[in-house]
């Protein structure tokens, strides 16, 4: 069923009717899709292009079409060329011809591009509310477990950290995920509605009425552009791949956290799978699918990017294209958020093993050298003598803080006792600007 034909003489091929269809893809918009028809008709009839009475019957006429797909007494499926066919269709069967007067003044371009804006607004803002919850989550197990463990780069001991400065890097990745998605919102706010096919109508309407009712915060400034924009889905999937980025470099660290090798946290077993030979296994199975779906993610953004890149103004059946995969992009981020989350508060942190990790390091070497620069040693000959208490303590088998002053002495004459208390663990991060790390919540 179409809304179009008369300059057809002949049917579609059944293929090409099944191959052009995107009800299947676009069902999900029937709220905006009936949102953005209950505003123009509020418009239609303010810029007397349609009675009083005629907006009432096609209001009721919608509001009945929406109450009765959301209680599932109307099942969404058929054979229409997509939802706002679908939409139109019913609405034509249930109040008669008026029901024909509804795209007055409308294409299917301004109403998909408004339908999608309306449909991107709402989940941006579930995005964002997503976050949070990460976001506190985070915090939460950062605040309850603020323990020591060792801090690492190229994979390798580094220095004293503690756990919660650790997921506090992942808290400030998300909270920036959060203004991105904003921005997102900011921009993506104006209505295309009234920009027709491509170059607007004759008919007298009124931008204004359509753009308060649906609350953007103003009309779309060029026609052309108003139906063939598709930037505001490529950013938000932009910034939604950007957090699948950094949901995977969490997940990645918390699979390595987990294994047997590290053991600096025990997963639930609510998001653990086992294996179907070896019976010892608990694999992190919902961290490595976060992982696993980042791709995904990153797939779905090129390849709008890539529909996109070579089409001419204004709207081309490409664009169609656009929806599965932002649909696709927007449920696994949310998804991935979700897990995440309930990964993170349902974690335990084993904090005797993360103590251990850090003696077994020498993280304390680098303060060994601080301690020489207090005494007057520069900093280039306290590197290298630190280095040389390394060997030392390799050969011997012993940690920093094990060594007698006067093994430590021989390395340096201004070594004395009052070394240990500047290499404990807990003290260095007590020290100039470390006693950030100690701060939860900053």
């Amino acid at each position: 069923m179409k809304l179009w034909g008369g300059r057809f003489t002949s049917r579609a091929d059944q293929i090409m009717e099944q191959f052009n269809t995107s009800l299947p893809v676009d069902h999900r918009l029937f709220r905006e899709d009936i949102a953005g028809s209950l505003a123009h008709v509020s418009m239609l009839v303010h810029s007397d292009l349609l009675t009083p009475e005629e907006g009432d019957l096609l209001i009721q006429g919608l509001e009945s079409i929406l109450h009765d797909i959301e209680s599932g007494v109307l099942v969404i499926e058929g054979n229409y060329e997509d939802i706002h066919s679908f939409v139109e269709m019913h609405l034509t069967e249930r109040i008669g011809e008026t029901g024909k007067k509804l795209h007055t003044a409308r294409s299917r371009n301004d109403q998909v591009a408004v339908d999608m804006r309306l449909y991107a607004k709402n989940k941006a803002v579930e995005v964002k509310d997503g976050l949070q919850s990460l976001i506190d989550s985070l915090h939460a197990k950062a605040k309850a477990n603020n323990v020591i463990m060792p801090g690492y780069t190229h994979l390798q001991r580094a220095q004293v950290v503690t756990f919660g400065h650790h997921l506090g890097a992942y808290e400030q990745m998300f909270k920036r995920d959060k203004k991105r998605i904003s921005n997102a919102l900011e921009l993506l706010d104006e209505n295309p509605l009234g920009c027709g096919a491509l170059a607007g109508t004759t008919h007298a309407i009124d931008r204004d009425v359509t753009t308060a009712l649906l609350r953007f915060a103003k009309p779309v400034d060029n026609f052309l552009d108003g139906v063939s924009d598709r930037d505001y889905m490529l950013e938000l999937m932009s910034d939604f791949s950007i957090i699948m980025m950094h949901l995977s470099r969490l997940s990645e660290e918390l699979i390595l956290w987990s294994s047997q090798e590290f053991k600096f946290i025990t997963m639930a077993d609510a998001y653990s799978t086992g294996s179907s030979i070896m019976p010892q296994k608990k694999n992190p199975d919902a961290a490595e699918l976060i992982r696993g779906k980042t791709g995904r993610v990153y797939g779905s953004l090129f390849a709008l990017l890539t529909t996109l890149k070579g089409l001419p103004l204004t709207y081309n059946k490409d664009m169609q294209e656009d929806k599965e995969q932002f649909f696709d992009a927007l449920d696994t981020v949310l998804d991935c958020m979700e897990i995440m989350s309930k990964m993170i508060d349902t974690l335990q942190v084993n904090a005797e093993n993360m103590k251990a990790a850090i003696k077994a390091g020498f993280l304390n070497a680098t303060e060994v050298a601080d301690y020489l620069v207090s005494k007057g040693t520069p900093f280039r000959d306290a590197h290298e003598i630190v280095g040389k208490i390394i060997i030392y303590c390799e050969a011997e088998k012993k940690a920093i803080e094990d060594l007698t002053v006067e093994e430590l002495s021989t390395f340096s004459e201004k070594i004395d006792n009052d070394i240990y208390e500047y290499i404990e663990y807990e003290n260095i991060l007590t020290k100039g600007n470390k006693g950030l790390m100690m701060e939860v919540g900053k």
